[in-house]
């Protein structure tokens, strides 16, 4: 790989130290930078940064490219740590249903939400779904985003729920972007289990599940706990099923309802438990004893006319806040992490500080990647993004469905 040089940088936004994997409380309010800087990036990896002031010099110009990056921001690239990105087709039908007064329950009843998703999932083949996925990869990555994760979920049966995961490996074995991959199994139950949830808990645990470890098929497990989805106990069941294969727990938890996710994900060690529109105090005393990451995926909340998640709450009680765009194509159809910026500042009124924090280094976390990712540190990967000339990081989420990313780079080579 070649050599990278980036100068004259009005700032250099999220610099931490390599010891600093999520930032909690207070703490997000602060987010570190340097002003007038250089960045160096040597095979890919972060090699040097300071301020113009004290550069060293260049004594080795071979395969050195140099960028003035004069006005503007360095920022390293968002980490979307909940996505739906493998699906076939879009539901806009529903988005109008919603808008003439059905509920998002109300949909699913009529065979719409996950069950339509499925259905089209099922008709489509390894290769559409793939391509679909890159479509929309390749479209977040011009947005800023460097790391993801993807679901499963969508396919409700075994032989589907592979072919999702398939895809996913697929795409993380491109290595474009650190990708980690959950299966989301336990989404909804499919029209062939309604009336039997057990049997399609037993057929997740013992059929599904050995079936994507001895694949390597999946890094983390997920649940829906919610009311007329899985409950806290099956939640539990599922979840400590996938320990036992290796898989590291998440949870969708408060999303619809108080349904008790938060604390069973805190019970089970849970990497992260994600929507939390009906997180209450025992929830966030639950979260503030454990390695938890509470995640709030705004678009959601938003494009559902859901309750706010109380993310000015949590942080005020000293939680970590980490945010994702849940892009789906049901609830969340997009997957712009400036957005969920916006909204985490007008909505949330949360500070630039914090949404940044938010979207970088704990999200990071919540993806066990704030060791590779999510900061401006020495030998972590250099994805990152060179903004268009703007006066202050603050700009980003004030200027919201403005376009300011110039350029992205990953692993040190622009895309």
């Amino acid at each position: 790989m070649s050599r990278l040089l980036l100068k004259n940088i009005k700032s250099l936004v999220q610099v931490r130290d390599a010891g600093i994997l999520k930032v909690s409380g207070t703490e997000m309010k602060s987010l570190p930078c340097i002003e007038n800087a250089w960045l160096a990036i040597d095979n890919g990896i972060i090699a040097d940064f300071g301020g113009m002031e004290d550069f060293p010099g260049i004594e080795d110009w071979k395969g050195l490219e140099i960028i003035d990056c004069d006005g503007k921001l360095v920022l390293p690239c968002y980490a979307d740590s909940h996505t739906h990105i493998v699906y076939a087709g879009n539901r806009e039908g529903e988005f109008v249903d919603r808008i003439n007064g059905l509920s998002y329950e109300e949909i699913f009843e009529r065979g719409g939400g996950i069950l339509n998703s499925s259905k089209r999932l099922n008709d489509a083949t390894e290769d559409e779904l793939f391509d679909q996925a890159m479509i929309r990869l390749k479209e977040v990555i011009s947005q800023g985003t460097g790391s993801i994760e993807i679901k499963s979920g969508y396919g409700l049966s075994t032989d589907s729920e592979l072919k999702m995961l398939r895809v996913i490996k697929r795409i993380k074995d491109l290595n474009l972007i650190p990708v980690k991959s959950t299966f989301l199994g336990a989404h909804a139950l499919p029209l062939d289990f309604k009336t039997n949830k057990a049997g399609y808990i037993d057929l997740i645990i013992n059929d599904m599940l050995p079936k994507i470890a001895s694949g390597n098929l999946a890094d983390y497990i997920d649940v829906f706990c919610e009311q007329n989805y899985f409950t806290p106990e099956e939640t539990t069941n599922i979840l400590e099923a996938g320990k036992k294969h290796g898989l590291i727990p998440k949870v969708h938890a408060e999303q619809l309802s108080h349904s008790g996710g938060i604390q069973t994900g805190v019970k089970c060690g849970a990497i992260s438990v994600d929507h939390l529109e009906y997180c209450n105090d025992e929830d966030i005393a639950a979260l503030k004893n454990s390695d938890t990451m509470a995640t709030v995926l705004p678009g959601a909340a938003f494009f559902l006319s859901l309750p706010l998640p109380p993310a000015r709450k949590m942080i005020d009680a000293g939680l970590p806040i980490a945010f994702a765009s849940d892009f789906n194509p049901g609830s969340s159809p997009s997957g712009n992490m400036n957005l969920m910026m916006s909204l985490g500042c007008v909505q949330y009124k949360l500070t630039p500080e914090e949404v940044i924090n938010a979207c970088t280094l704990n999200s990071a976390y919540a993806m066990n990647l704030s060791h590779e990712v999510g900061s401006i540190t020495l030998g972590k990967k250099a994805n990152f993004f060179i903004t268009k000339p703007i006066s202050s990081y603050a700009f980003i989420p004030y200027s919201f469905g403005s376009n300011l990313i110039e350029s992205v780079y990953l692993n040190g080579v622009k895309q």
